[in-house]
């Protein structure tokens, strides 16, 4: 099976034809927002034309065979058990986590990130009226690993509530060890703090680094809350549909109570039929797409050490996001305009994870064609040297 590149211009998709709102402008090489430009499994697509032929898009009951395929693929592939009782619905991991903080916390109640983290957390924390804690990442040369000592010290100044995990990490790629995330859960656990684990980059892992699932990592399941989705791993976040696992009755008598009240109990069919034909089917494509990931980057990293020595770019552990810092060429204040007015690339920036302490960093999304990394590539490495 091969994947297949896909040039979304002109589709209304948002990473190519929606660029005004975050850059100001249209018509830059795109390698920012979190989705691939490959076409999905077969698998997918022949499920949803089945559905579309049939030709009546009525309320649909959600089958059993969505629910045991989501347990099937997280204990095939990450050796955990969940059950049926536990799985709740979200659109999307983001919706998630701002309900959850929203029904386990107060305004005004602190909450913990380990910055530089993806930016809805942040924006989470601040729109729902909370107070936000960061607790910033060791950086060794581009080598990312927790502050203990200042994680517990941030949470015990500020009397936090809860923590927002980003398991694996985004931006900078890691995937934490069993051994991390139970000393970092521990501290919670010590301290009577709420965590909601996003997992959404699960399945995107490289080499020999393995994603422990958070709710298997120690006995948290009275304190955690996990969330992962098929729509990173098979490239269906338009399909809005994320699972929410909550093992512990008196968490999910919580959520069910919210979500009554704003009354989101389920989402669309296509999101179902795409997520359950993926999870059962797409397991050969999804190897194909992780191939093709490591190969970009390895072009990137390999081309950046050729041509601009003192980048550094951090390992990619996991996701499909590399992280790079660039600030022994180009000052933080000058990023956008050296991205986008002389490269003419839309990238996330790095202030926008954390603060200006992040902004001699970038972001890139490798999931495209090698062909459209060399483009990106060469436009930053052309202006620099």
């Amino acid at each position: 099976m091969d994947i297949q590149y896909v040039d979304r211009r002109g589709t209304d998709c948002n990473k190519w034809d929606g660029q005004q709102n975050m850059f100001g402008e249209e018509g830059l090489h795109a390698m920012w927002v979190a989705d691939m430009d490959f076409k999905v499994a077969d698998c997918v697509q022949e499920a949803l034309h089945k559905y579309v032929d049939l030709g009546v898009f009525g309320y649909m009951r959600v089958p059993d065979s969505y629910y045991q395929a989501c347990i099937d693929w997280e204990y095939e592939n990450h050796g955990y058990k969940m059950e049926k009782e536990w799985i709740r619905f979200s659109p999307g991991v983001v919706s998630a986590f701002n309900w959850i903080i929203q029904f386990m916390t107060e305004k005004g109640d602190a909450v913990i990130v380990t910055t530089p983290v993806y930016y809805p957390f942040l924006h989470a924390v601040t729109n729902n009226e909370r107070k936000l804690v960061t607790s910033d990442l060791i950086n060794d040369h581009g080598n990312y690993s927790i502050d203990f000592l200042d994680f517990e010290k941030k949470i015990i100044e500020n009397n936090v509530k809860l923590f927002i995990l980003c398991s694996p990490h985004n931006p900078v790629g890691r995937v934490w060890k069993k051994e991390e995330l139970r000393q970092l859960l521990d501290i919670c656990k010590k301290h009577h703090v709420f965590v909601i684990s996003d997992e959404i980059h699960q399945d995107l892992v490289y080499g020999k680094n393995e994603h422990v699932p958070s709710l298997l990592a120690g006995d948290y399941e009275d304190m955690m809350i996990m969330i992962i989705a098929p729509s990173k791993t098979f490239n269906l976040a338009g399909a809005q549909n994320s699972e929410v696992i909550i093992p512990n009755q008196t968490l999910r008598d919580k959520w069910d109570k919210y979500v009554k009240g704003i009354r989101v109990l389920g989402g669309n069919a296509f999101g179902y039929i795409a997520a359950e034909a993926a999870y059962r089917g797409g397991k050969e494509w999804l190897e194909q797409v992780k191939k093709q990931i490591q190969d970009n980057y390895q072009y990137l990293k390999d081309t950046f050490a050729e041509r601009l020595p003192d980048a550094v770019v951090s390992p990619l552990e996991g996701t499909y996001l590399t992280w790079i810092d660039l600030s022994a060429y180009v000052a933080g204040s000058d990023m956008r305009e050296f991205m986008q007015k002389k490269c003419r690339m839309a990238v996330d920036y790095g202030a926008w994870f954390g603060g200006d302490r992040f902004s001699g960093f970038i972001r890139i999304n490798l999931a495209t064609s090698l062909d459209n990394v060399k483009t990106g590539v060469e436009a930053i490495c052309s202006n620099l040297v």
